[in-house]
């Protein structure tokens, strides 16, 4: 009698299905990190032929005008829309923008090379690890060189970032925080560079430009004003904070991305008792590189120093009965409508302010002149704190 071959083990979750699947995952990321790679490189090499090209032609903008307009009908025809003038236009500065973005140990021996068929050679200057399945080494990278976790489509965000540290410190924050393109372009439109710069010297701005956001104290965590536009909230007097903080819920997404790194949502609402006595504070966070909690308050209205005391009321209580072994002190933030600076100054005095800050917040996206006005009123206010401890 023929023996029955003996059944094959369950092989799901088992160490060869993971090694396997391990492989097939980083295969997998690798290839499409390669297919982006590609494209920003070709889109670059296309850039810098129609720069050179324009440069031993006229330098009039006429000349530049029809040599696009000729290139994209030709490309078109061949290649498809993603050649319209638009996106010609489009490589043109991501070349102008990005004129180092090959690795410099090669000097200039891509200079020489005039051929698309030439890109899988083109240098990134972010080394893989050997073996599958590693991360990327970034010691070796800067901003404005090619890096394979910055695709075209948040290269097409990044270029249109005029200052250099800005756009600098956008592509160190998009490869830390593995933004999408949609991410990016959030941030840049709601100024986060300018409203981090906001308290910084001209050190801190230089970090900032080159090693993105580091969160060191309190003061680094919080921006003024906060932009809230992703809760598709009408600016409205009816507007209750009930209504405010459940939105705020059904967008936690987007709202920790407001927020920045570092926020885990704990609770909503949580009641505290004394004697008798209830209370409950909107939301509560714990920021896991501060290692401390964070109590938010929503304030539909002005702020007024009554506002003030009751979050230290909160932030008392929780560095009290919360607080354990391991914790940092706790902080406070204030979310409102419009606040009174000198009001929050001399309420808080500068020893909770350390621990207790209050942020203006907007329910839609300021234009770059609104947001400049609220920074101009910070910077205001953080010269008068100077003045008074000097």
């Amino acid at each position: 009698m023929r023996k029955k071959p003996t059944s094959l083990p369950e092989t799901k979750g088992t160490p060869l299905y993971r090694r396997i699947r391990q492989i097939l995952e980083s295969a997998r990321t690798n290839v499409a990190r390669s297919v982006n790679t590609t494209q920003v490189v070709a889109n670059w090499l296309i850039g810098r032929e129609i720069v050179e090209e324009e440069q031993r032609g006229s330098r009039k903008a006429e000349y530049g005008q029809r040599l696009i307009a000729e290139l994209s009908e030709k490309l078109q025809q061949d290649y498809g829309a993603g050649y319209s003038a638009t996106n010609l236009k489009l490589f043109r500065q991501f070349f102008l923008a990005y004129p180092g973005l090959r690795s410099r140990e090669i000097g200039h021996t891509l200079r020489d090379q005039s051929s698309l068929s030439n890109v899988n050679n083109f240098p990134v200057a972010v080394p893989l690890k050997s073996g599958i399945g590693h991360t990327l080494c970034d010691q070796s990278w800067q901003p404005g060189l090619l890096h394979p976790n910055l695709s075209w489509s948040l290269y097409r965000h990044l270029v249109r970032v005029e200052s250099l540290e800005a756009r600098s410190f956008y592509e160190i924050e998009a490869v830390k925080n593995n933004w999408s393109a949609r991410e990016l372009e959030r941030q840049i439109n709601s100024l986060l560079y300018e409203r981090l710069a906001l308290s910084k010297d001209k050190k801190g701005l230089m970090r900032l430009a080159t090693k993105g956001q580091a969160i060191q104290r309190p003061a680094d965590v919080f921006k003024d004003p906060v932009v809230m536009e992703f809760l598709g909230l009408p600016e409205s007097p009816k507007l209750v904070e009930s209504g405010l903080e459940q939105a705020l819920i059904n967008n936690l997404q987007a709202f920790l991305l407001e927020l920045g790194k570092g926020f885990a949502f704990v609770s909503r609402q949580e009641r505290i008792t004394l004697d008798g006595d209830h209370f409950y504070i909107d939301l509560v966070f714990y920021h896991t590189i501060l290692k401390c909690f964070v109590l938010i308050d929503l304030k539909v209205g002005k702020l007024t120093h009554q506002n003030l005391g009751q979050l230290q009321l909160y932030v008392n209580y929780y560095d009290r009965e919360r607080r354990t072994q391991g914790d940092n002190p706790t902080l406070g933030l204030i979310l409102c409508t419009d606040k009174n600076d000198a009001v929050v100054h001399y309420t808080l005095g500068p020893d909770q302010a350390k621990k207790i800050f209050a942020s203006r917040y907007k329910l839609y996206l300021p234009t770059e002149g609104e947001l400049q006005a609220e920074l101009r009123r910070e910077l205001r206010l953080l010269k008068r704190e100077f003045d008074d401890q000097s």
